[in-house]
């Protein structure tokens, strides 16, 4: 037994950390040789991935902990940990199911991870995995997240602090806005000094990219940077164009988005109150940055504002009691009452607020908007304490009139009361963190709700369904209204869009129609961006509701947000993301932390707690037993003899049945190795020991366990991965893990009676390409059937060639084969990349650091699961795709010299073709023959994302005008 280094590795990705965190010294024999930063923001929404390579340099293996930090409004939707050439993805589930995982775990005396809540945006993701003796590991993190504007500016924060200098460091962003991009701008910590020259900005008309590539030297010399490297933030703030009043409205198979930011309009004057709690725990230095924020908000008023302050503790107490003018006179009296608010007492929220509604009700003015804000650092403690009665006397005292904004100041606030009632009011709750900048914070909400443009918004979508909120209180300068949704005909060419609204007293209407034909301005990569943004605005959206609803409504839109969350993979307070590792099947719970204010929150050394859990490992042999925080290092002993178990990775889809009661009765499961029952070795024929790793199918003899509390089904395993529809059962559904045998296994029977008997093993059969269609926005797609040793690319002029073999009953290519001018060869599988010229021989791997080899007319540059190579005029990407744990290679034509024709697969850069018109079935005109046709979904490999896009099926021959016979080798 060797015990394992405990070694606490923090990998920050996104977004800002205290600034008293403190240094953690650089581990020895551990190497992060590559850390990316990868932000895509089409349209407002981000998708950011975070990729940390760490090789472990010691002799013996090590405990690697990967923690990062992202935004609390973002949803993670994707974790994987890829070590030894095998994946370990988290899959996302019920929170129900996931904690009945989690609970078996920890009966284990294993650990579960968690996110938990660590200051006023972040979320803290943390795991950590046993990585052996001179060996790599792989942590990949997406998160989503719509960007909310503010203040005329969209934000994105971007923080990194590796721990150590790290010789491939890259941050990329790339913002992708219709409209165009109005003003780019870079601050934060890592844009100042030396670093400075580190950074790119570039700009078209509707693209800008942002690029960080620090040299090792200089990411130790930065002002916050020293030998644990990087150590800040980048601040990335940008607006769109905005030359139509209407909005911005996208179409993209069949979903819809509509941003609607008007700015052609003149501001409503507003009646605002201010309701500070004056209470004893608002002593210090609260009350004195509530009365700095209050003179600031004060002297920003417009002289056509109408304002009143209320005080309150156990009692209240008004400045004036009816509101007044901000005229000069008006507002130096109030700032001398401001400077005069004392802390004393308890807190009576419920009247202070009534007295506000009241104030606002007593003088009403035509054509303005009113505001009630209300700031409070405790609970309600004199007068009417009943949490449920104060906020029924809020609602039916405010009704649908004007909003109440709920500042909560500090941690010992009942935030959820403030979140409710806030939202009850058509408001919204907002945590003031109790730092030196209180006032500052006071005074950037109060900026936010400043200026009112427009009051009673609501917006119609003609044939729109399964629209996201679409009626408003207020819109503000500076702010957005978003609103997503489907399209109820995917067919009509038009789409009519009208916002009704009121502005200074009078209704105004913005109407536009558009056409949902236009091609867009997405790239294909990034096609499926406007689903995602409708599912994570919809989540959203019902999530908050929750507050608010009861009885049966409030469960339905529960099972939704939960089927979308399923649906989509984001971890939400309904769903977790459990993650199975390679050690002795040990199982992580992460659960999204929910922003909850109550007493006792406070963590250790006074920080906010976020959700989770805290478990005990039962003693080992010789042990104590120990109890302890969940994500701490440990030492753990590998008291486990005899075959190793590996975890069975599985990705959940639910199947509705018409037959069950619940509609949800199948389950579909995709698993990506073989399944061994959990039973002794049983005689049977010897065989060679073990399972071959790199084998591309498996023996007949090789088992797949089903088990439930109420069922165990044995079948005999298929290739690697296979869909399974397996029915609901109470109890967990797990596929357990595999046994490598020291012989061969008898086939057990199947239990036909526990399986739907129309439970299909699909196999791969073909692989589709994709061929670009001139002046098409539908691509012509072909199959060629598996396996194949495949002429790709050929160019006899240049005495190039490209020829790929197929996978058995897989997508892809498992080798691909470069030959150039008679003495240049390059082999590339899953595993590696061989390089062989007269002076050269080679060898690159994939998970290694990025690599650039150059020589005369030939260029190869490795890069993250893809390289690019460059022979002569050609030049070809070949990506390494990784789905469901399985790896096969695609390849990508990125240049081919003009005017000349290429043989092979490959070789036609697009085609032309035309619809028949008046044909029963769809017909296609292509190179003057008529051929049938299929719309049909295809993933588009070329790609690293692999979006999937529409695209017309034809014969392989129409296209080709040659035999497939035509285009197999012999040999490679």
């Amino acid at each position: 037994m060797m015990d394992r280094a405990a070694l606490r590795l923090i990998l920050l990705g996104v977004f800002l950390i205290s600034a008293s965190s403190q240094p953690v010294k650089k581990k020895q024999n551990v190497d992060i040789y590559s850390f990316y930063i990868n932000s895509t923001v089409t349209s407002r929404y981000a998708t950011t991935v975070i990729t940390s390579r760490v090789a472990n340099t010691a002799n013996e293996s090590q405990e690697i902990q990967f923690e990062v930090k992202i935004p609390k409004n973002a949803f993670i939707s994707k974790f994987r940990m890829t070590i030894e050439g095998r994946t370990y993805d988290g899959v996302v589930k019920g929170k129900e199911e996931a904690q009945q995982q989690y609970s078996r775990a920890v009966s284990r005396g294993e650990s579960a991870g968690l996110i938990k809540s660590v200051g006023r945006t972040l979320e803290d993701f943390k795991t950590s995995v046993a990585v052996a003796a001179f060996s790599k590991v792989t942590f990949e993190l997406t998160y989503e997240e719509l960007l909310k504007r503010r203040l005329g500016k969209y934000e994105l924060l971007i923080n990194a602090q590796p721990m150590q200098p790290v010789a491939d460091f890259k941050m990329d962003v790339h913002i992708q806005e219709k409209p165009g991009i109005s003003f780019l701008e870079v601050k934060g910590d890592l844009s100042t000094g030396d670093l400075a020259n580190a950074i790119k900005t570039t700009r078209a008309d509707k693209d800008a990219w942002v690029t960080f590539y620090p040299t090792r030297d200089q990411q130790t010399k930065c002002k916050s940077c020293g030998e644990n490297g990087l150590n800040g933030d980048l601040l990335i703030t940008y607006d769109v164009e905005r030359t139509n009043p209407k909005g911005e409205v996208m179409v993209s198979n069949g979903y819809f988005v509509h941003y609607f930011a008007p700015s052609d309009v003149p501001r409503i004057s507003k009646n605002v109150v201010f309701i500070i709690d004056r209470s004893g725990s608002m002593s210090g230095r609260k009350i004195q940055q509530t009365r700095l924020a209050l003179l600031k908000i004060l002297s920003d008023l417009d002289e056509d504002d109408h304002f009143g302050l209320i005080t309150f503790d156990s009692e209240v107490s008004t400045w004036k009691s009816e509101l007044l003018k901000a005229t000069k006179e008006n507002l130096e009296n109030a700032k001398s009452f401001v400077n005069e608010i004392r802390d004393r007492g308890a807190t009576d929220i419920n009247a202070a607020v009534l007295a506000g509604v009241d104030m606002i009700n007593r003088h009403p003015r035509e054509g303005t908007a009113s505001i009630l804000i209300l700031l409070t650092d405790g609970d309600p403690t004199s007068g009417e304490t009943n949490i449920e009665r104060i906020m029924a006397n809020v609602k039916e005292a405010i009704g649908p009139k004007f909003p109440l904004y709920c500042l909560g100041f500090g941690y010992d606030v009942n935030f959820d009361f403030l979140t409710k009632m806030s939202l009850e009011n058509s408001g919204v709750a907002r945590r003031i963190y109790e730092d030196s900048d209180a006032d500052l914070q006071l005074q950037g909400f109060y900026d936010e709700v400043a200026v009112p443009l427009l009051t009673d918004i609501q917006l119609k979508y003609t044939g729109g369904t399964n629209l996201t909120k679409t009626s408003f209180n207020l819109y503000f300068n500076g702010s957005e209204i978003v609103v997503s949704g489907q399209i109820t005909d995917n067919s009509v060419e038009s789409f009519t869009t009208e916002v009704i609204a009121v502005s200074k007293g009078n209704n105004v209407t913005y109407q536009e129609t558009v056409m949902t034909t236009d091609p867009s301005d997405v790239p294909p990569e990034n096609e499926d961006f406007m689903q995602r943004l409708w599912a994570y605005l919809t989540v959203k959206q019902l999530l908050e509701r929750q507050v608010i609803l009861k009885g049966q409504e409030k469960e339905d839109e529960k099972k939704e947000a939960l089927k979308l969350s399923l649906k989509y993979q984001f971890v939400t307070s309904l769903t977790s993301m459990v993650v199975t590792k390679p050690q002795e099947d040990e199982v992580e719970v992460a659960d999204k932390p929910e922003e909850r204010g109550e007493r006792g929150e406070r963590g250790e050394h006074g920080r906010p707690a976020g959700s989770g859990y805290s478990y005990s490992r039962p003693p080992q042999r010789g042990q104590p037993g120990q109890a302890g925080r969940i994500g701490q290092a440990g030492t753990r002993q590998n008291t486990r003899h005899g075959p190793q178990r590996h975890p069975v990775l599985l990705n959940r889809a639910v199947q509705p049945d018409p037959h069950s009661a619940s509609g949800f009765s199948l389950h579909k499961f995709s698993y990506s190795h073989p399944v061994l029952p959990v039973l002794p070795a049983l005689p049977g024929p010897p065989g060679p020991p073990g399972l071959s790793d790199q084998s591309d199918h498996l023996d007949s003899s090789d088992m797949l366990l089903y088990r439930s509390e109420s069922a165990v089904i044995q079948m005999p395993t298929f290739p690697r991965h296979h869909d399974l529809l397996l029915p609901t059962i109470s109890g967990d559904m797990l596929l357990h893990s595999y046994e490598r045998p020291v012989g061969r296994m008898p086939i057990l029977p199947w239990k036909s009676d526990t399986v739907p008997p129309t439970m299909p093993v699909p196999t791969v059969s073909s692989n589709r390409f994709l061929l670009p269609a001139a002046g098409q926005s539908k691509p012509l797609c072909f199959d060629v059937p598996v396996p194949q040793k495949l002429k790709l690319l050929q160019d006899s002029a240049s005495e190039f060639s490209m020829n790929g073999e197929s996978t058995t009953r897989r997508k892809g290519f498992k080798k691909i084969v470069f030959h150039f001018k008679t003495n240049l060869h390059l082999t590339i599988n899953t595993r590696s990349i061989r390089y062989r010229d007269v002076q050269n021989n080679v060898e690159f791997l994939w998970d290694q650091a990025p690599t650039q080899h150059n020589t005369e007319g030939v260029s190869l540059i490795l890069r993250s699961n893809e390289v690019d190579i460059t022979l002569g005029n050609i030049r070809v990407v070949i990506l390494l795709h990784k789905k469901n744990g399985e790896a096969f290679l695609w390849p990508a034509v990125r240049q081919q010299p003009k005017d000349v024709s290429l043989m092979g697969i490959l070789g036609k850069a697009e085609a032309s073709y035309e619809e028949v018109q008046g044909s029963q079935t769809p017909t296609l005109k292509i190179m003057d023959q008529e051929v049938k046709a299929s719309l049909e979904d295809v993933t588009d490999y070329t790609l690293p994302s692999t979006p999937v896009i529409r695209c017309w099926l034809v014969p392989f021959q129409t296209l080709m005008q040659k035999d497939i016979s035509d285009f197999t080798v012999t040999q490679l």
